[in-house]
């Protein structure tokens, strides 16, 4: 993954653009500003950047009606700057579109590590059938619709194997239980959460090492869940 990439930051706060306009270049990060919702669009369309780093609470605009105009002709990862009461804002956001979220107030470390992990997602092919994805000591055999821990081959159900499939295929990102419970169960089941915990559980419990505190498969309170790579 290119260090070069070209982010178009759209925040209001003085201090976050100062912040961000001193630390993200040095990280070798091309960065534009834009205060208003207005100005980021502009700065989207006329940059074409590789990144959007997106704050929710703008002076014009909702930033999830960003969200929404920028998703109406292109996917570049959008990563949201949110305040932490704004929760539903933060799902809003994510199931408008956008590939993660950062709550303020935050570290360098965890920005840039959000950063990464949108530029691989989004450099990354979408599974060919053919394709393994691994993570720890599981190996998830796309073509062949296996999953194995530590070599050993183990045994899930049909929405066991969806729900990890669909995790996979947005690894390193926050995926909404609304999302997952659109495209595991379908779109008549979206506010039926229960069945999300239930089976997170069952998988949790066949894949991690230590159910009780996972490592991959861990929950995102009150959004959603994430399959951890890093």
């Amino acid at each position: 993954m290119s260090q070069d990439a070209t982010i178009v930051l759209i925040e209001d706060e003085l201090e976050i653009r100062r912040f961000l306009r001193t630390t993200l270049p040095s990280h070798g990060f091309r960065i534009h500003e834009a205060t208003t919702g207005q100005e980021g669009l502009i700065e989207t369309k006329a940059r074409n950047p590789d990144l959007i780093l997106l704050d929710l609470g703008l002076p014009d605009m909702d930033g999830t009606e960003v969200i929404r105009q920028v998703r109406q002709w292109t996917a570049t990862p959008i990563v949201v700057l949110s305040a932490r009461e704004q929760e539903q804002q933060k799902v809003a956001a994510l199931d408008l579109g956008a590939d993660d979220y950062v709550t303020k107030p935050f570290g360098i470390n965890e920005l840039l590590a959000r950063i990464r992990a949108a530029l691989r997602h989004a450099a990354r092919p979408e599974a060919d059938g053919e394709s393994s994805f691994t993570f720890g000591r599981v190996r998830v055999e796309l073509g062949r619709r296996q999953v194995f821990v530590a070599d050993e081959e183990i045994h899930l159900t049909p929405i066991e194997y969806k729900l990890l499939t669909t995790l996979v295929c947005h690894a390193g990102k926050v995926v909404t239980h609304r999302q997952l419970l659109k495209e595991v169960w379908g779109p008549l089941h979206v506010e039926e959460a229960h069945y999300l915990r239930v089976y997170m559980k069952q998988l949790r419990s066949k894949l991690e090492t230590s159910p009780a505190n996972p490592k991959y498969l861990v929950t995102e309170l009150g959004v959603g869940y994430r399959l951890r790579t890093e």
